[in-house]
């Protein structure tokens, strides 16, 4: 089986009115469009020819589908969701759990019998959301806790008023403790130290920390009771330019700001929330989950395999992604188990050894293929991301 997937685009708010429809090479209509999903999550299954979903269908024949060893592994359930992702405005400051705390938290929330749909429950499924961002365009995020030195050098520059106790607890290696007590305060306490910060951010001249200062100032007078806002403070600012990644394991806290890429996420929806947004936010469980290690280096970047072949190594049990770039000639890709193949340039014909079965896509447009078939063959002249179970 080689079939097209007719997709779902979700309307966020967040979302760029404009980026999605320009790949598809459409007409915008004005509304925001934030994710296309290409994948088997039942809160928006992609739809094969036949009409039928792609969540209906690994479910009733998982072995048949997915491959007797992806299902066997997962459960029968497809093991990733693959998205388009088009940013107009940040996205919450955000972590998400282990597959031991998805476990849990899934076993509590159903235990208190909060349903399933509820917009403040916290544990959707019980599967892990580690995920991987990679930057169709210049993009911008917050990923993971910047070396405490930094920030206390950023704060020290900063000299905002009323934050010298935050300074304090950074430089005693206290990040933890600091993050609990600001995310935890209400919003009239929160209020006067975004708009000092805001002040502070004004005032600065100097060039070290200019893009960090920009993003903050805008995060500030966006969110001016937020404490989403100091939480920016204490991230990495990454800006990745064309086919530049960031891997977002368990526990690493992040916030993407603006940009369009492909993401890649085992098939959960489980997001705990702290901050920049009007959702569910529930400080405790987050902070229960997050990794407060710094992180020195976010970005990943991909590693060519053979020509044509790009590999970005994760170590994630739930997805292998390899970008193939082409340019008339044809590719030979290998993955094992269910794979999706995402057209994000030009025009790519798939098809797959054993079977005589092929599609052509262009930008935006996706083809699934069962486990069970060969590795993919993709020609034409463009750029394709192949995601697999491994």
């Amino acid at each position: 089986m080689v079939a097209r997937l007719a997709t779902t685009i979700r309307d966020y708010a967040w979302g760029s009115p404009t980026a999605i429809p320009a790949l598809l090479g459409v007409e915008p209509d004005g509304t925001p469009q934030a994710e296309l999903w290409m994948g088997a999550h039942e809160s928006a299954p992609s739809v094969l020819p036949s009409g039928e979903s792609l969540y209906d269908l690994v479910s009733a024949r998982p072995a048949e589908i997915l491959g007797e060893e992806t299902a066997e592994q997962f459960d029968g359930r497809f093991p990733f969701l693959a998205k388009i992702l088009a940013a107009a405005q940040p996205l919450s400051i955000q972590a998400h759990p282990s597959p031991e705390q998805a476990v849990e938290g899934f076993r509590r929330d159903e235990q208190a019998g909060i349903p399933r749909d509820a917009a403040d429950r916290n544990y959707k499924d019980a599967w892990p959301k580690p995920e991987i961002l990679i930057a169709l365009e210049p993009f911008d995020a917050l990923v993971g806790f910047r070396p405490l030195d930094r920030t206390v050098a950023l704060l020290e520059a900063l000299d905002p008023t009323g934050l010298e106790g935050l300074t304090a607890q950074l430089r005693d290696g206290k990040l933890r403790d600091a993050f609990t007590e600001f995310m935890s305060s209400d919003r009239d306490t929160i209020r006067p130290l975004v708009g000092a910060l805001a002040e502070a951010c004004a005032r600065y001249a100097g060039q070290a920390f200019a893009v960090e200062i920009e993003t903050i100032g805008r995060l500030a007078e966006d969110f001016p009771d937020d404490p989403g806002v100091l939480a920016a403070l204490l991230l990495n600012r990454v800006r990745l330019e064309r086919f530049e990644s960031v891997y977002l394991p368990a526990g690493n806290v992040h916030a993407y700001l603006r940009g369009t890429g492909f993401e890649v996420m085992a098939n959960s929806d489980n997001v705990l929330r702290g901050g920049l947004t009007s959702k569910h936010i529930d400080v405790p469980e987050l902070v229960s989950v997050i990794d407060f290690e710094p992180l020195a280096d976010p970005v990943l970047h991909g590693t060519v395999v053979a020509p044509g072949i790009t590999a970005y190594e994760t170590g994630s049990p739930y997805f292998a992604v390899r970008r193939v770039d082409l340019a008339g000639e044809a590719v030979v890709v290998p993955a094992d188990g269910a794979r999706i193949v995402a057209v994000v340039d030009g025009e790519v014909t798939v098809g797959a050894e054993g079977t005589d079965e092929t599609e052509a896509l262009s930008a935006g447009q996706s083809a699934f293929l069962r486990g069970p078939e060969g590795a993919c063959n993709l020609r034409g002249s463009g750029t394709a991301f192949v995601v697999s179970a491994r």
